[in-house]
């Protein structure tokens, strides 16, 4: 199997359960998936259907109750917090809906921020790829201004240097126009067409159906299940 169809995401048979006094609450319940290297995924549905679940074990910020989800690879499923982190650290790159910028901190070094716990990076090298991840969403120009001096459009495309800088194999994009007004989100979702063209493997979590449109492939989850289907990788 070459690269360009391995499976960066395999997950089988994943169960969340949370428990709240007597009641058993199911938030995904046996969803199977996979997604091969340069996918562009969007996971969409109704608030409560399962999919920010969904998004924290893909992520590598929760564990699931029961099922298999294997990572570029690593069966990842039963690993500790601290391993966990090591994971994320390694493969994955995130955006969220807040830019979560630092206010007092140039773009240059939130961009780096990844990168300053990383010992195996030297600071020369932190600085040279916090700039190519600048150049790659256009920021070239801006790498010296503050958050305060830049649009909502540049400081989330900040946030996704910041998520690339790292050189994940996977992004994971959590309703990441949601702050933004319907131009500035068209153009952030063509960064990210950019970014997937280029080899990137995208998923996007998303409840607008407009903008989970611009992906190659879409599933709809309701109450913990995939429910609709539709494209490929």
């Amino acid at each position: 199997m070459d690269d360009n169809h391995k499976s960066v995401i395999s997950i089988r048979e994943l169960m969340k359960v949370y428990r709240m006094g007597e009641t058993e609450v199911r938030a995904l319940d046996g969803v199977s998936l996979e997604v091969l290297s340069g996918g562009f995924l969007a996971i969409m549905g109704a608030s409560g259907s399962g999919k920010s679940t969904l998004m924290n074990i893909l992520g590598c910020l929760d564990r699931p109750t029961s099922g298999k989800y294997i990572l570029s690879g690593e069966e990842v499923s039963r690993l500790s917090r601290n391993a966990l982190a090591r994971v994320r650290n390694r493969f994955i790159g995130f955006v969220f809906q807040g830019f979560n910028l630092l206010s007092r901190t140039s773009a240059l070094e939130n961009v780096e921020l990844p990168l300053v716990y990383t010992s195996e990076v030297s600071t020369h090298e932190r600085h040279e790829r916090a700039k190519e991840a600048l150049a790659r969403v256009g920021l070239a120009e801006r790498m010296d201004h503050l958050p305060s001096q830049l649009s909502g459009g540049q400081q989330q495309r900040v946030a996704i240097a910041r998520a690339l800088v790292n050189r994940p194999s996977l992004l994971l994009a959590d309703e990441p126009t949601g702050n933004l007004d319907t131009k500035t989100s068209i153009e952030i979702i063509d960064l990210f067409h950019a970014l997937n063209h280029d080899g990137m493997t995208i998923v996007l979590i998303t409840h607008e159906p407009d903008i989970g449109a611009y992906a190659r492939r879409r599933i709809t989850l309701r109450d913990g299940r995939i429910v609709n289907e539709e494209g490929t990788d």
